[in-house]
């Protein structure tokens, strides 16, 4: 029986993807875990693994397709012992209707339209280990409404094969919970209104002269910015909160650490921080300090993390995404350093992994080096606030009742309204002036 490889969904808020590249060809042979093709997110380009084994029987999707959508078919494996010229020339491979992505979550499809286990990601152990089952085993256990994670395999390394799940089917073992196909649907979460349409393109145009303009289509990353940014906007009660920081005292740490860092064999500093660096870590201690800000908004509940996830604005070509600096008040300033580097070069190689740019729990967007003197950022969900950093310039400010000169730098918090309230704003962003003030401080 032909198995169907089909778009995956690479991150839970996919629709859609590119299919950038294929690493396979028409009667290659394909192991569970072999790299088969490239797919284009709207941030990222990743690669997607096999989860059956068999031999590329047909080829549904060419390389380069736009906009192919999760679950559609790209391409069909011939099982074992299957001919693979017979499978690709059969009516068997033609595109299966597998069901709906997960964002359109109104139509729930029955279980019987559902697409087969082996079309989806390999399923995973309670200790997160990849289950391998035979694609005849796979078939089996989804129409029998098998969990493939209950049942022991006793075939090579543990695979799952025909006879345990028909060992499971006699003993009554391994079935998946009824409810558990339909629980996904409910727990989904709530679609947020439509935004209203803008005007359309032929609206436009009339009110330009033909030959005036040319037209540039709209990329995946551009779309889902536009669509994200205008549900934040629409849903989320913005509050901005502004502050000015002197950073006199934190340039001159800056320099001496930088002087102070140890070399490599080939001359080059083991880090070299950047004002931006100081600043995530900055932001990241002063949500320790004040635990009530470094949180996300739910209709049911406030999300209070135990960690702050800093995001930090990058931009790249036709977009910009905000790779995350993980419990970023636990790590040194060298730390913060070398994995913003790291990640700011895969990002504008689109390089990264869902997991190193989705979450966080607040962000950071520096305009400073572009010469903005001050802005405000729009949050971004589920994140509760998001710090807009402008330019460190040499401003008169009075100390001590004369007038002297101090590198001054305009920093304006944009927190949800819902969760961060006024004067809590103002005490988060009092913290981080302490720090960004007093940088001795973030090393103790």
């Amino acid at each position: 029986m032909p198995i169907n490889i089909t778009m995956p969904a690479l991150s839970p808020t996919m629709e859609e993807g590119n299919l950038a590249k294929w690493l396979v060809k028409e009667g290659d042979k394909v192991s569970p875990g072999d790299v088969i093709a490239e797919i284009e997110t709207d941030k990222a380009t990743m690669e997607v693994e096999a989860v059956d084994e068999g031999t590329v029987a047909k080829i549904v999707v060419a390389a380069g397709t736009q906009g192919v959508k999760v679950n559609s078919l790209i391409a069909v494996l011939a099982g074992e012992d299957e001919d693979a010229s017979a499978v690709s020339a059969a009516p068997a491979a033609a595109p299966a209707k597998a069901e709906a992505a997960p964002a359109k979550a109104e139509a729930a499809p029955a279980p019987a339209a559902a697409a087969p286990a082996s079309a989806g990601p390999a399923p995973v152990s309670a200790s997160g280990a990849r289950i391998f089952a035979s694609p005849l085993a796979r078939r089996l256990a989804s129409q029998n409404g098998l969990d493939l994670k209950a049942i022991a395999g006793s075939g090579p390394h543990g695979r799952i094969v025909q006879r345990d799940i028909e060992a499971a089917l006699k003993s009554g073992t391994g079935k998946a919970a009824p409810a558990a196909a339909a629980a996904a649907p409910a727990e989904a979460p709530k679609a947020a209104a439509a935004a209203p349409a803008g005007p359309s393109k032929d609206q436009v145009l009339k009110l330009f002269a033909e030959g005036s303009y040319e037209l540039v289509p709209h990329d995946g990353m551009r779309k889902t910015i536009a669509k994200r940014l205008t549900e934040s906007k629409q849903t989320i009660p913005h509050f901005y909160v502004s502050v000015d920081c002197e950073l006199d005292a934190l340039l001159a740490l800056r320099t001496q650490l930088n002087d102070a860092a140890p070399k490599s064999k080939d001359g080059k500093p083991a880090y070299k921080l950047s004002v931006n660096d100081m600043v995530i870590k900055a932001m990241a201690l002063a949500l320790r300090d004040v635990p009530d800000a470094n949180v996300s908004w739910t209709d049911d509940a406030m999300v209070k993390h135990k960690h702050a996830d800093v995001g930090v604005a990058v931009s790249i070509p036709g977009g910009l995404i905000t790779p995350i600096i993980r419990s970023a008040e636990q790590k040194a300033l060298s730390t913060i350093s070398n994995e913003m580097k790291d990640l700011g070069q895969r990002a504008k190689d689109r390089k990264l992994k869902p997991e190193e740019y989705q979450g966080g729990t607040t962000a950071v967007s520096n305009m400073g080096m572009m010469g903005v003197k001050s802005f405000s950022a729009v949050v971004n969900p589920p994140h509760a606030t998001i710090l807009a950093v402008g330019a460190g310039e040499q401003r008169p400010v009075v100390k001590n009742g004369a007038l002297a000169v101090a590198t001054v730098m305009t920093v304006t918090l944009s927190t949800d309204h819902r969760c961060v309230d006024g004067a809590l704003g103002a005490e988060l962003l009092g913290a981080f002036k302490g720090y960004i003030e007093n940088p001795m401080s973030m090393l103790v």
